[in-house]
């Protein structure tokens, strides 16, 4: 996957000062880090080659030959694509800085996620998906939108699934859940209380959990069974959820149409029998 500075950035705000020295070296240089030995990167980041590997496992790579590997990949890609300008509000804006910035945000969200997404982790959790008794879905305010549309999208294919809006009403889903059912966790942070009390009671019951979430860890992460992992690129009005919420709805949208594709005549029969005339 061509995801290294993807994982970097996610990463670096947890990291011990050894790894955190090497990964703002690799940020910094990227196009150097691709071509130099470990021994030359660590020497510039002046810390030891260990911290380098012991960054590279962090980050979740077997070492620093499959890093690079990756990051080679990703510097690669990057020359294909439109430059992403810097996204950041500024108080004196005009609305078309804003249009451009918020738009250029939501699409650099998507390329990220889209390089975070691992093809073999979402077939499990597909699987996982279309063998279960039902699915239940928990989420709070932003994430709660994604869950609901996911919630809608699977029940017009005629999937059982449950979502509540009160926090309570989930928990109880939570306490209910079976080893039959699959629980799908929205949270971009990882540390939502409600979310992790809800993933305690289901991990008591043996209900398997997907995450949706970030790729750095967190009690969310270390819950669940699997992992589809969500980034974004927040502007000055993080609290506002803006591309975070871009990225979960397409992890749903993905997620969505694998499923129904795995079970491609009977989601299309499903859909025309579902679909509502407007008078």
């Amino acid at each position: 996957m061509s995801d290294a500075l993807v994982r970097l950035k996610e990463h670096l705000n947890t990291l011990n000062p050894a790894e955190r020295a090497a990964a703002e070296y690799i940020l910094s240089n990227p196009s150097e880090s691709s071509r130099i030995s470990i021994h030359v990167l660590a020497s510039n980041a002046y810390v030891s080659p260990s911290a380098v590997v012991r960054l590279c496992h962090t980050v979740g790579f077997n070492g620093f030959k499959e890093f690079r590997r990756s990051l080679l990949t990703e510097l690669a890609a990057e020359e294909t694509e439109q430059r992403i300008a810097a996204t950041q509000i500024e108080k004196n804006d005009s609305i078309e800085e804003i249009i451009t910035k918020i738009t250029e945000s939501n699409i650099q969200s998507l390329y990220e996620t889209e390089r975070l997404m691992n093809p073999k982790v979402l077939q499990k959790c597909v699987n996982l998906i279309r063998d279960s008794d039902k699915v239940i879905f928990f989420g709070l305010g932003a994430s709660w939108l994604a869950a609901r549309d996911a919630y809608e999208k699977l029940l017009r294919i005629n999937k059982p699934c449950i979502l509540n809006e009160d926090w309570h009403l989930q928990l109880l889903s939570a306490l209910n859940s079976t080893k039959n059912d699959v629980g799908i966790v929205i949270s971009y942070s990882g540390q939502t209380t409600e979310m992790i009390e809800c993933m305690k009671a289901m991990k008591d019951n043996h209900t398997p959990m997907i995450a949706i979430t970030r790729s750095v860890k967190s009690p969310v992460y270390d819950l669940a069974d699997y992992r589809l992992y969500t980034t974004s690129n927040e502007s000055l009005f993080r609290s506002a959820a803006m591309s975070s919420r871009i990225s979960q709805l397409s992890i749903i949208d993905i997620l969505y149409t694998a499923y129904a594709n795995q079970e491609y005549d009977y989601s299309i029969k499903q859909l025309r029998k579902t679909h509502i005339k407007k008078p």
